[in-house]
């Protein structure tokens, strides 16, 4: 059993005074603090359990891949009360897996965590279209983006929430958002920006787009440029984002 967060480390301490900003600019600070903790002793995995915990059951913390970085190098912990704890809390994983449509999201969770990219793209529009099919009574394999509308903000913010705490914060549908409004909504900029195009030239699917965290930041999930703007702008434009 963990004990209660009493006498940590030095570097747990910073570590738990930089958890409590939100800003970006810290991220690569806070990973290379939870790695040297990790790597410092494993008899600190406890203690970077107890964080991870902590932040898991504080409703005000959302989720994110910071929780993502601890909860993946846990699981390669040999400390074996670290894995009886880490198999009784997050037995579906670090994301709350939340629908209001009975999707199951444990198989994109599955995928994500494995870093299995290209199979988790696939899935995110197979799970897309059963949102599209149940919402709107129909077989249809494919979206339009009258779709997007009655998707419930609960399913797109799992979704999303999966993609960027696998990916350290690299892909997700709420990043793409980020880095086209950074781009002044101006989609040709934003295609160049996440690698979907090169020197004005379509990337050709699967080949020539990158299934790794060496990809452009929201490289994925990838949408069908080719047949127009108007899926990603309503999910752009939809109140989960």
């Amino acid at each position: 059993m963990l004990k209660k967060m009493e006498n940590l480390d030095d570097d747990c301490k910073k570590l738990l005074d930089l958890l409590h900003t939100s800003d970006l600019n810290f991220s690569e600070q806070k990973i290379e603090l939870i790695n040297k903790i990790y790597l410092k002793d494993k008899l600190l995995h406890s203690q970077l359990l107890s964080i991870l915990l902590d932040r898991y059951y504080d409703a005000s913390v959302m989720t994110d891949f910071i929780d993502g970085v601890m909860f993946e190098l846990l699981l390669q912990s040999d400390n074996t009360i670290v894995h009886t704890e880490i198999s009784k809390h997050f037995a579906q994983g670090i994301v709350r897996l939340k629908s209001e449509c009975n999707i199951d999201y444990l198989p994109l969770q599955k995928l994500l965590l494995s870093k299995k990219f290209q199979e988790a793209d696939t899935l995110t529009h197979v799970l897309l279209c059963q949102l599209s099919q149940i919402l709107g009574n129909h077989t249809r394999k494919w979206l339009y983006f009258t779709d997007i509308n009655r998707f419930p903000a609960t399913d797109l913010h799992t979704i999303d929430q999966l993609w960027q705490v696998h990916s350290g914060g690299l892909f997700g549908l709420s990043v793409q958002k980020r880095i086209w409004l950074s781009n002044n909504s101006d989609w040709e900029r934003f295609w160049a920006k996440i690698g979907w195009k090169v020197d004005n030239v379509n990337c050709r699917y699967p080949q020539e787009f990158v299934w790794d965290v060496n990809a452009p930041e929201g490289h994925l999930p990838l949408f069908n440029q080719l047949r127009g703007v108007q899926v990603m702008a309503a999910l752009f434009e939809h109140p989960a984002f």
